[in-house]
């Protein structure tokens, strides 16, 4: 599997460059996961579902799953540490790309997602793992750089540059394990 993250500040355009990326990638063939990065209390049941009352009753793990999709819950007693190589390796084999939003201190390689009107720091200056940047104002970055600078409001163009540069995101599991 290959693996990209996408890294930037809150109101780059994160979410909206993945949740485009995921039917381009999906009309080229491919099949895609996402791994988000969340806040500490993030929920996906709700009070009152089977599901949500075995969390409470003190299961550590709930797995819900239909003839359409399969979800897996699991509560930690304390919070616990995990890094994105722990969730890739809770991942599906047969993807052919994941794509990771959040976790921007990580040591996958990355596309930072870059706005001036976010009003934050260009993160690529310093970030060796930053191997392109997407931006709609390439001419206000703040630093010159050597990697490219792709489009964010064109994904099938980001979609191709991922494609035609697939073997620099091939993903060694083994490495993490």
């Amino acid at each position: 599997m290959k693996v990209v993250g996408f890294a930037g500040y809150s109101g780059s355009g994160k979410t909206q460059l993945v949740e485009r990326l995921i039917p381009a990638l999906k009309l080229r063939g491919l099949r895609v996961s996402v791994v988000k990065h969340a806040h500490h209390d993030f929920d996906i049941d709700h009070p009152g579902k089977d599901t949500w009352r075995h969390r409470e009753a003190g299961a550590f793990e709930v797995v819900a799953a239909s003839d359409r999709r399969l979800a897996l819950m699991r509560e930690f007693e304390q919070p616990a540490q995990l890094t994105v190589h722990h969730l890739l390796s809770e991942l599906y084999d047969g993807v052919d790309w994941v794509l990771v939003e959040g976790f921007k201190n990580s040591d996958l390689l990355k596309i930072e997602v870059w706005r001036p009107e976010a009003g934050k720091p260009a993160r690529y200056p310093d970030d060796d793992f930053v191997v392109a940047i997407a931006t709609d104002a390439s001419e206000r970055l703040p630093q010159s750089t050597l990697r490219p600078v792709l489009d964010l409001n064109d994904a099938d163009a980001v979609a191709q540059w991922l494609v035609d540069n697939g073997d620099r995101f091939d993903y060694d599991a083994e490495k993490y394990a």
